[in-house]
């Protein structure tokens, strides 16, 4: 008998080992260490703020139509957030605050926000002011879209999808929270992960 034979199992084991840590990193982008936000049963590690109506059903976290906000537990300088996101309702509103402080109502004030508005998705907004115009279309009702928005000193970047959207380099907060809006419209929310970023961290997508 040919003694190739008695190296196949061997060989399609190694094939499938290999395959599988392939798989592994593809679904962890970058090279640094994960934190998950949301652990899709409750609201641990977040705030509700003022009247946001937000809650937790099957791993997704739900924005009910409110006005409000809900923020991390903790606050963050550098890094990397993760989100994907699905409108449920046409001409809808929402945002991703970055760096954020407590102060205000229904909003916190003046803070950095990556737009979930239709009419202008993924525009830059400080406060009511658009820094950054949206350079996204809106995307249809019940499509899930994922966000990828890299904060590195002044530094702020934006993917959709996977396809570098924007980069601005003019952020003038150092340190805040991570928040999501409630501006009257329903959304859910779903694999929200961030990785803090320090001297020498990850600064590319793989």
């Amino acid at each position: 008998m040919n003694s190739n034979w008695f190296h196949l199992p061997i060989i399609i084991l190694l094939i499938s080992l290999a395959d599988a840590r392939q798989s592994s990193s593809a679904d962890i982008p970058g090279d640094g260490n994960w934190v998950t936000l949301f652990n899709g049963k409750d609201l641990t590690g977040w705030t509700i703020m003022n009247d946001g109506a937000f809650s937790a059903t099957n791993g997704i976290l739900h924005l009910e139509k409110s006005m409000g906000w809900l923020r991390t537990e903790k606050q963050y300088a550098d890094f990397i957030l993760l989100a994907e996101w699905r409108a449920l309702e046409t001409n809808y509103n929402s945002g991703f605050f970055i760096r954020a402080g407590t102060e205000g109502k229904p909003f916190p004030d003046k803070a950095w926000q990556v737009n979930l508005k239709a009419i202008s998705l993924g525009s830059l907004l400080k406060g009511r002011d658009t820094i950054v115009p949206s350079k996204t279309p809106g995307f249809p009702v019940n499509e899930w879209v994922a966000f990828r928005m890299e904060v590195r000193g002044k530094k702020l970047t934006l993917d959709v999808n996977g396809a570098r959207t924007w980069e601005f380099n003019e952020l003038d907060a150092n340190r805040g929270y991570i928040g999501i809006q409630a501006e009257g419209k329903s959304f859910d929310f779903r694999n929200l992960r961030v990785q803090e970023l320090g001297p020498g961290g990850p600064s590319k997508q793989d």
